[in-house]
């Protein structure tokens, strides 16, 4: 099975700049998409042979995700079930008869870390959400994960130490998930690649000059080390600040 994953900066715009080429070409089969900033209504976009689930941010032009399927789950749900996390659209589950599919867009600690104290408290939120889904069967979780995990991660790591996505306790908190029992997997097929990148500031030319960060993930449980295929970043993509990010797992 084929699983994208695409924080596609607002999918409105992205459908301007050749989404649905992307999303044929990829030919996934589940397709997950971050920071969608739309509100029910304001798009008409449908696949054959997709089913789509929307998770909307209470606030107009926010945050926001979405998953296309070929493939109907047992259940589907929304948030974590704790209100002061889910009032921004950032995660839905997928239930599957063999795993768990979860997409999130991880909230972003902000210029001068202003939502760092915030960050912290949905980091242990989310973990424990994982780790009880783990509990009943395999998880695969994708999404803007919004921390770049090691210095191989990013392209300028000493002037960015201690920035929004590179703090010690956010790449703390995202080492206490992996000891958790998941699995980086790009990293797991490439421990030593450098200068791949899922996203680029829109100043500076920074994509043109490759002065990005991996911020966008596919994390498995670590019992499904021996089905992972393959795991691509798909830095040729554009329409949007991220590329999208893929995996292969027997499932």
């Amino acid at each position: 099975m084929k699983f994208i994953s695409w924080n596609v900066n607002g999918l409105r715009a992205c459908c301007d700049k050749g989404f649905r080429d992307a999303f044929n070409q990829l030919n996934a089969d589940f397709f997950c998409l971050q920071e969608t900033k739309m509100q029910e209504g304001q798009l008409d976009l449908a696949f054959d042979g997709y089913t789509s689930y929307w998770n909307y941010a209470e606030k107009k032009g926010y945050s926001g995700t979405a998953i296309f399927t070929r493939h109907t789950p047992i259940s589907v749900s929304y948030g974590l079930g704790i209100d002061e996390h889910d009032r921004e659209g950032r995660v839905i589950t997928l239930e599957m008869e063999d795993f768990y599919l979860i997409t999130v867009y991880t909230p972003n600690s902000q210029d001068g870390l202003k939502r760092l104290d915030y960050r912290m408290t949905w980091e242990d939120a989310f973990r424990q959400y994982l780790l009880k889904l783990d509990a009943k069967k395999p998880v695969l979780v994708c999404g803007d994960l919004n921390v770049a995990h090691k210095e191989i991660d990013l392209k300028n790591p000493k002037t960015n130490r201690m920035n929004a996505g590179f703090t010690d306790q956010e790449r703390e908190k995202f080492q206490t998930l992996l000891d958790a029992g998941f699995i980086d997997t790009f990293r797991h097929f490439y421990p030593d690649q450098e200068g791949i990148y899922s996203w680029w500031s829109y100043r500076f030319k920074a994509r043109e000059k490759n002065a990005g960060w991996r911020i966008d993930y596919f994390l498995a449980s670590a019992r499904l080390a021996d089905k992972l295929e393959s795991a691509k970043i798909h830095t040729e993509i554009f329409g949007s600040d991220h590329c999208p990010v893929e995996v292969c797992v027997t499932l």
